[in-house]
């Protein structure tokens, strides 16, 4: 047997060796789920399976990363390189862009963001004349991108029950007319949104064309992480994936399905022996992570759930501290109640502030603890708040980007064809778009002849057209000899973006050059890492843009050296973990949510939530609630939430509130005000 494999527990162990079949390895919270198909894949390096050989795939690029580092302490680097590790989205984009002609496409199609999406759905919207209050872009979004997830194409979903009671009720009677229309507009700009992805990758692999058999050869072994959060295209492409050698382990945890509003199925992990009959399970029960009460407090709430896999999560770590719970009369008073905890166990617990993480339900709440934390001058960072690459300044340069490496892209062009300001305004954009949807073709075909195609413009506009149109030649010209950094650093110069904002140098404008300057940072050194693992001397634009468009909210990537406070949804906190926990707003209507108690499933759901949050704790867990909460403009009395009496009364305790009068005097030379 490998070394490696000694440092695994007997439950690890045969998870690991077992490769004969299919098989479900459930894995309790902080049980080293991802070790096991770490070790799992070295496993089978180690024993002659070549890389190309295996897929793994994961829910964030993050956690894809980590696993190939690790997998490289193992097994060298050199035989990691051919791995097939991503997630969902990266892996079938790659395979998609490999397959793109055999479903209409080219292989270098941009993938539109949410945003991108959203934007072309109120085109059409506005295109058909349809009313803005019953049509609502985000309303709409939604209803295209659940079709998707249940893989149904445009030019099916008018056979689909779900429409047809939707008809039936006099609503909505024009989706199914705009989700087609999305369709032909993307396909016409060569461009795909996350969730076609999953369902161009489901009818590539549907064709009689021999496609999904080439890959059944190649992807002999699969892994999937966190399957309890996959979602029913998933579900049905890996399906076709391990057909014919059924060499499939999936690893997860019933208990932290948490992601139905993303269209992740918890009936995929419950019902897998089903659809795998001879499938082996095994469970991970051991926690690693969390003291022996916050074990016991976790397992005495999900108890309360009815759909679940039976299993007994234990610790033998310190039993620890019991879970303290706190009430407020007001929100407010919950804010400083929290705060001058971290304080008090700061500086009597020999904690720092990285040491701590507040979670809550909803975005909303965060208000109240930023507002306390200001107070007494403690650190924070929110997570979920835009990222990087959603920044205005940032999206403006990509969609140049965008642009040069496919001038079909209809969303990049709207965006920068007036940015910076070339006085090519709304009017002149529409006429491009109703020229465009006349005749079947896109943008930039008709900003490249306007006259052929009997553009209504004078030949002042026409002027600007062609400038536009001359700059963007000459961008698509050097792309294809320069480097993605040479590239980005001239679109930056050329076409003036910088100088807009340094002609006034507002606090908000010098934030945008520095991120700017920060995005010309990544471009160089992806790079130069890029340029360095393919032995080439140029890295294009085009491969820049792959990688950054399948980045996502869960990317979370942290330095040791960032010393504050983390706060965020309990969604966001998923797969992390921290020294301690607070969390807050746990009142009924709140948390369990009032959107979420329609029926004992989203109750369940609501309860693995919390469970959740119990777990991402190592040594302490701090529950509060109020009594008064101000919402919507006015004040609402607040019931206990209904998960704190699921939670065995022996591993709580309620000390005594902090008087919201007292003080801290200096200490350690910082200032600590207790209000």
């Amino acid at each position: 047997m490998t070394d490696f494999i000694q440092q695994l527990n007997e439950k690890q162990r045969k998870a690991v060796l077992y490769n004969e079949g299919p098989s479900l390895v459930i894995a309790g919270a902080g049980s080293g789920k991802t070790k096991v198909i770490t070790f799992k894949v070295a496993f089978l390096l180690k024993n002659g399976v070549s890389p190309s050989n295996i897929l793994a795939l994961t829910f964030t690029n993050k956690a894809a990363r980590e696993m190939k580092v690790r997998i490289a302490e193992i097994v060298g680097e050199d035989i990691t390189q051919n791995l097939w590790i991503g997630t969902f989205h990266s892996i079938f984009s790659k395979i998609l862009r490999k397959e793109a002609e055999k479903i209409g496409f080219c292989s270098d199609f941009v993938i539109y963001d949410a945003q991108d999406s959203k934007n072309l759905i109120k085109t059409i919207i506005k295109d058909k004349i349809l009313d803005n209050n019953l049509y609502k872009p985000s309303f709409v979004q939604s209803i295209i991108s659940k079709a998707k997830n249940n893989l149904i194409t445009s030019k099916k979903y008018l056979n689909n029950i779900f429409l047809q009671e939707r008809v039936a009720q006099m609503k909505d009677i024009y989706i199914s007319d705009i989700y087609l229309t999305y369709s032909n507009r993307c396909k016409i700009s060569n461009a795909m949104d996350f969730d076609d992805l999953l369902l161009y990758t489901y009818l590539l692999f549907s064709k009689k064309n021999g496609v999904v058999q080439k890959y059944w050869d190649q992807f002999q072994f699969i892994l999937i992480d966190e399957y309890q959060d996959i979602n029913y295209a998933q579900h049905e492409i890996i399906k076709k994936l391990a057909e014919k050698y059924r060499r499939i382990c999936v690893v997860g945890d019933d208990a932290q399905s948490i992601y139905s509003f993303r269209g992740a199925n918890l009936s995929n992990i419950l019902n897998f022996r089903e659809v795998y009959p001879d499938s082996k399970l095994f469970k991970l029960e051991q926690n690693y992570r969390s003291t022996q009460i916050i074990v016991n407090a976790a397992n005495s709430l999900i108890s309360k759930n009815k759909e679940q896999i039976p299993k007994v999560v234990f610790s033998k770590k310190i039993i620890g501290e019991k879970i303290k719970l706190f009430s407020a009369y007001f929100d407010y008073e919950e804010g400083n109640i929290v705060t001058n905890r971290i304080v008090e166990m700061c500086l009597f617990g020999k904690y720092e502030y990285r040491d701590f993480a507040i979670l809550y339900r909803t975005n909303a709440q965060s208000r109240i603890f930023e507002e306390a934390l200001r107070k007494v001058n403690i650190p924070y960072r929110i997570y979920g708040s835009i990222s990087f690459y959603q920044r205005k300044e940032i999206k403006d340069i990509i969609a140049y980007m965008r642009l040069i490496s496919n001038p079909t892209d209809e969303e990049a062009i709207k965006r920068v064809i007036n940015c910076p300001n070339r006085r090519i305004g709304n009017i002149t954009v529409n006429k491009i778009i109703t020229a465009a949807n006349s005749h079947n073709t896109n943008l930039w075909e008709i900003i490249s002849n306007p006259f052929f195609f009997n553009l209504k413009i004078n030949s002042t506009t026409a002027f600007k057209l062609k400038k536009f149109c001359l700059l963007i030649k000459r961008f698509i010209e050097k792309a294809s000899v320069q480097s993605a950094y040479d590239v980005g650093k001239m679109v930056i110069e050329e076409t003036g973006l910088i100088n807009e904002f340094d002609k006034d140098k507002t606090p908000e404008n010098v934030s945008r050059i520095q991120n700017i300057k920060e995005l010309i940072n990544s471009l160089h050194t992806f790079s130069q890492i890029k340029s360095e693992n393919k032995m080439i001397s140029g890295v294009k634009i085009s491969d820049f843009l792959a990688e950054i468009s399948l980045l996502t909210d869960q990317d979370i990537d942290e330095k040791e050296n960032d010393n504050f406070i983390k706060i965020m949804t309990i969604h966001a906190s998923k797969g992390l973990e921290f020294k301690n926990v607070f969390v807050v707003g746990l009142e009924e209507n709140l948390f369990p949510s009032e959107l979420s108690k329609k029926t004992p499933q989203e109750i369940e759901e609501e309860r693995r939530l919390l469970y959740v949050a119990i777990t991402r704790a190592r040594e302490n867990v701090i529950l509060t609630y109020v009594k008064t909460r101000f919402q919507n403009g006015q004040f609402h009395c607040m019931s206990p939430s209904r998960f704190i009496k699921d939670i065995d009364e022996q591993y709580l305790s309620s000390p005594l509130n902090f008087s919201c009068n007292s003080r801290f005097k200096i200490f350690k030379n910082k200032k600590y005000t207790i209000y």
